[in-house]
């Protein structure tokens, strides 16, 4: 029953075909003899194509300006993003001993203080500079980047002295910690 429909499609889809020489339209049949019939009797006349709504000119909108150009390709460097990764990764995992080993062994060292304080510090300039970089973009605030970064160097800078100060002068990290606990 369903071949008797099928046939007659195809009659219909054979007939309209030719009888209208500017429609170029697939037959409904599977059959690739039908198929090669069909498209080998008619040729294919070039005809402009006319897309769907676009009959109007394209409209500029945004203004061409430094804002739209391309952005440098750095050159290649296997180790540039990997090292500065894995350096981050094992500043964090190394403050992870350093933070409890003071407190877990009770010696207090100044040299375990030294390295503490330095990783901390090491660590929180990664921080704030991945801070940096991600929320003020260099294209459009070269100069507020540019000051940015420099008063991260600064602070950091002067927060390394403070704690040589405080570790040469004073108790040390560890040992001042212990007593604002017990305080």
């Amino acid at each position: 029953m369903a071949s008797l429909f099928r046939n007659s499609l195809r009659t219909a889809a054979a007939s309209s075909f030719h009888a209208a020489p500017r429609v170029i339209a697939r037959p409904a049949a599977s059959s690739a003899f039908l198929r090669a019939s069909l498209f080998a009797a008619r040729p294919v006349s070039a005809q402009p194509r006319v897309a769907a709504l676009h009959t109007s000119q394209p409209l500029r909108i945004l203004p061409a300006g430094p804002l739209n150009d391309a952005v440098p390709v750095p050159e290649a460097n296997p180790t540039n993003g990997s090292f500065h990764w894995s350096f981050e990764r094992l500043v964090s995992i190394a403050l992870i001993p350093l933070t409890v080993a003071p407190f877990a062994a009770g010696s207090v060292s100044p040299v375990t203080d030294a390295v503490f304080g330095a990783a901390v510090v090491i660590h929180s300039h990664l921080g704030f500079e991945a801070m940096i970089i991600d929320y003020i973009p260099e294209r459009k605030n070269p100069t507020a980047r540019k000051a940015f970064m420099w008063g991260l160097k600064g602070t950091t800078v002067l927060v390394l002295i403070g704690l040589y100060e405080f570790q040469t002068n004073d108790v040390g990290i560890t040992e001042g910690v212990k007593r604002f606990w017990k305080a």
